[in-house]
């Protein structure tokens, strides 16, 4: 990124002359980033207090929505990026990021480069998400349907719906209001269109859309023979 478009206001020295430009040029992030570094301290606290170790190079856009059960486990890498407010993505969370690991045993691991606006990610048993994926603004990742699916069994044990673990693999992009349901497992270099829903395998290399998400194309042109 240049410095005449900066990504982050904050990699440009703050009383140079380019960072003085684009924070008068682009005033909403810098309001973003003033509110991010006052936030700082409360949002390190609530990972600290859910047992999360805070990676490097973190930034954090509102504060998010920890569930974290005692025994579950959440690993993070660095370089996370969480929009969790509504004027720091273009297309408007709709709420802030919710991680929710709610069984003992759960574990959600996320590589380095992770990046999502307003989404929600539930984990009863496991989800897997590799390193340099991003997902598209109010999208949700879950590995369980939460209630039974036959109707007696929903109304004994109306939260011990079905699970299967969740795999994305790295470098994925999945776009804005897509659903990631139980046992999908998105290859490597993929494309999830927007408002898809991804209920299976999808493999490396793929531009994926529908619901069910099917592939439409290959990224690379010697796959589409």
């Amino acid at each position: 990124m240049s410095a005449e478009h900066p990504e982050y206001l904050t990699d440009l020295p703050p009383l140079s002359a380019a960072g003085l430009r684009a924070a008068w040029e682009m005033p909403w992030k810098a309001r973003n980033e003033i509110a991010r570094l006052l936030l700082w301290p409360w949002v390190r606290l609530q990972f600290a207090l859910a047992g999360v170790r805070w990676g490097r190079g973190w930034r954090l856009y509102g504060a998010p929505i920890l569930q974290v059960h005692r025994r579950a486990t959440l690993r993070i890498g660095d370089r996370l990026e969480l929009r969790s407010a509504v004027r720091s993505n273009p297309l408007g969370p709709n709420h802030p990021v919710i991680l929710s690991l709610r069984r003992p045993g759960a574990a959600l691991t996320i590589g380095d480069d992770f990046g999502m606006t307003g989404g929600v990610i539930v984990v009863e048993e496991r989800v897997t998400i590799g390193d340099r994926v991003k997902v598209g603004a109010n999208s949700a990742i879950l590995d369980t349907d939460f209630h039974p699916v036959d109707p007696r069994r929903r109304m004994q044990h109306m939260l011990e719906g079905a699970t299967a673990p969740v795999t994305i693999e790295d470098e994925v992009f999945i776009g804005m209001e897509t659903l990631v349901l139980k046992g999908a497992h998105i290859g490597a270099g993929s494309v999830i269109g927007a408002r898809s829903v991804v209920t299976g395998a999808i493999p490396p290399g793929a531009v994926a859309a529908g619901n069910p998400a099917h592939v439409i194309r290959w990224l690379d042109a010697r796959q589409q023979a």
